[in-house]
């Protein structure tokens, strides 16, 4: 007489592959995104006086920044953590080249004439402090982004595709507090902020900013990744990712426990 082994029925996050989807499209928006906001970061901008003698001390790039984290989550949350890493990878590879190229840019000699002259002494100006940028945006938007994307899948993996917006908002608090304090200690004296009060200003009108738009687009991310799964054909295949139902042995007269599911995700991992 053969008796069954009781076992345990776990699911395991579901994602969809990145071969033959949506995935280059929006790897190839969110690279164009990183550099542009490196180009724009090289500028100071300060925002009023709003009330009294108080203003807003950020750079050019705010209006960008958050998008490429709004990507990040749409990424992570759809394509899993392996994919966000190769676009951040990405991403960086790509303003990596475009450093090189305004250095090469910067030192093509040029006309002598006055007009020549002046041309080059702007493009030097507005493009040569773009490597420190750069390397700011590198350090900050490499722990930040993968901070982000961590936290978004491992809440995942416990919650499955509930609780997305809970998931998106902690994700992003974390990540962009991460980002935003690094970015700003190596960047504040490119473009200009010398003394400690203005770069407590931009740190936390940063942090705010960015996670402030973040969770305004939040309704708007929430509709972009459902209609992702929703045409994505691979989402939640085992071809995909392996995210089909799966069974351990479980222990006779103990109820299935989370930790099953961390060895199930650690076997996949």
């Amino acid at each position: 007489m053969r008796t069954d082994t009781p076992t345990e029925v776990l699911s395991v996050p579901a994602f969809a592959s990145r071969r033959g989807s949506h995935y280059d499209i929006l790897l190839t928006v969110m690279c164009v995104v990183i550099v542009l906001s490196n180009i724009g970061a090289s500028k100071g901008v300060v925002i009023g006086p709003i009330f009294g003698d108080f203003s807003i001390i950020t750079d050019g790039g705010f209006f960008l920044f958050p998008l490429a984290y709004i990507l990040g989550d749409v990424i992570s949350e759809v394509y899993g953590f392996k994919a966000a890493r190769r676009a951040i990878y990405t991403g960086f590879a790509m303003s990596l080249l475009a450093v090189l190229s305004f250095a090469v840019l910067i030192a093509l000699p040029g006309f002598d004439d006055a007009g020549g002259v002046a041309k080059q002494a702007a493009l030097e100006q507005a493009l040569g402090p773009v490597w420190q940028i750069v390397v700011a945006s590198l350090l900050g938007f490499l722990v930040g982004q993968l901070l982000n994307s961590y936290v978004l899948v491992r809440m995942k993996r416990r919650f499955q595709e509930r609780a997305l917006i809970g998931r998106l908002m902690a994700s992003t608090g974390v990540g962009e507090f991460a980002d935003t304090l690094i970015f700003c200690a190596v960047a504040a004296p490119v473009i200009g902020i010398s003394d400690a009060a203005g770069f407590l200003n931009y740190v936390i009108f940063g942090f705010l900013y960015k996670t402030g738009v973040e969770f305004l687009f939040i309704p708007v991310t929430g509709v972009v990744i459902r209609l992702l799964k929703k045409h994505e054909p691979s989402y939640g295949t085992p071809a995909a990712d392996g995210a089909a139902t799966a069974r351990i042995p479980a222990e006779p007269g103990r109820a299935p426990t989370a930790g099953a599911t961390e060895r199930i995700d650690r076997i996949r991992d």
